[in-house]
């Protein structure tokens, strides 16, 4: 039978699917017979500085980097030059409308609020996507993603790369094999946050700098002056909100839990198979703000 790129593509993330009975027990698709039909994707990117030029590395050595977008020109400029081919864009909706013939999948990377938004994009057009942690930033979001994937019949993975390593998975395989006992309780730490949290000023604007545009960065989200944080700015992760502290306000970032919880807790979710919580508590709050995290 004949295999189409697009069936090759979404057969090849079910061959690595982590079946309920454990991992071995469900035949690969080349196991199976079915070859690659030995064509390339032609992959663009939402996002292709940060985390998103680690991600297009990925694809690069086996995929065609067709295109490519991203808001700071100054984030992404070793990327640009890594992929001189690639048409520039620094608003994904134009990359969509002009490039969409020519596109298989998209890779997005951009920040956590924007990611549901631009995924929902490439599939209503019929495109495959690759979306990094943390898949959204609320659950409807994640809710209203399952139902276009479905819909628009593309295939959709989210990268967690803490979760989807081999050790996460020998991991499970040891608690569901019952060599260490009963598990009844999970201990898990991280360094995070280490981008500022329950601030109660806003710096005064700035000039919003020529490399990125301010606008579309913001995206769906709700408008305000740009600001480079004033002293003490930049620290190592940048100005006050980019192109790393966005994470710690409501508007755009999902805090500690969205950068690492979904990395360190997604192991024991999976070795545990314990779904979804049925409710959540918050006993403590420390650092109260209106618009970013609690100190704690």
């Amino acid at each position: 039978m004949a295999i189409t790129r697009r069936y090759f593509f979404y057969g090849s993330l079910l061959a690595g699917a982590v079946p309920r009975a454990g991992f071995g027990s469900t035949t690969s698709l080349k196991a199976s017979g079915f070859k690659s039909p030995n064509e390339k994707l032609n992959f663009a990117a939402i996002g292709s500085g940060g985390q998103g030029a680690s991600n297009i590395s990925a694809a690069a050595p086996t995929e065609n980097i067709v295109a490519l977008c991203d808001v700071d020109d100054k984030r992404a400029a070793q990327t640009f030059e890594r992929f001189p081919k690639a048409t520039r864009y620094k608003d994904f909706r134009q990359m969509l409308d002009k490039e969409g013939k020519n596109i298989d999948a998209v890779i997005v990377a951009t920040p956590d609020h924007m990611h549901a938004t631009a995924a929902m994009w490439c599939m209503e057009r019929g495109k495959h996507v690759y979306v990094q942690k943390p898949l959204t930033r609320t659950v409807w979001e994640a809710r209203q993603l399952m139902e276009a994937a479905n819909k628009y019949k593309v295939a959709t993975q989210m990268g967690n790369q803490g979760y989807s390593n081999e050790g996460t998975r020998q991991c499970a395989e040891m608690i569901w094999a019952g060599e260490i006992g009963n598990v009844t309780e999970v201990h898990a730490w991280t360094d995070r946050p280490i981008w500022p949290q329950a601030l109660t000023q806003i710096p005064a604007p700035d000039a919003v700098p020529s490399t990125l545009d301010w606008d579309n960065w913001l995206g769906i989200g709700e408008k305000r002056p740009y600001t480079s944080g004033g002293e003490g700015y930049p620290t190592k992760y940048g100005n006050f909100y980019q192109p790393f502290n966005w994470r710690g306000f409501y508007d755009f970032g999902c805090g500690a839990l969205g950068d690492m919880a979904c990395h360190i807790l997604g192991a024991p979710n999976m070795a545990l198979r314990l779904g979804a919580p049925t409710s959540v508590e918050c006993t403590h709050i420390e650092g109260k703000s209106n618009y970013a995290y609690p100190k704690k």
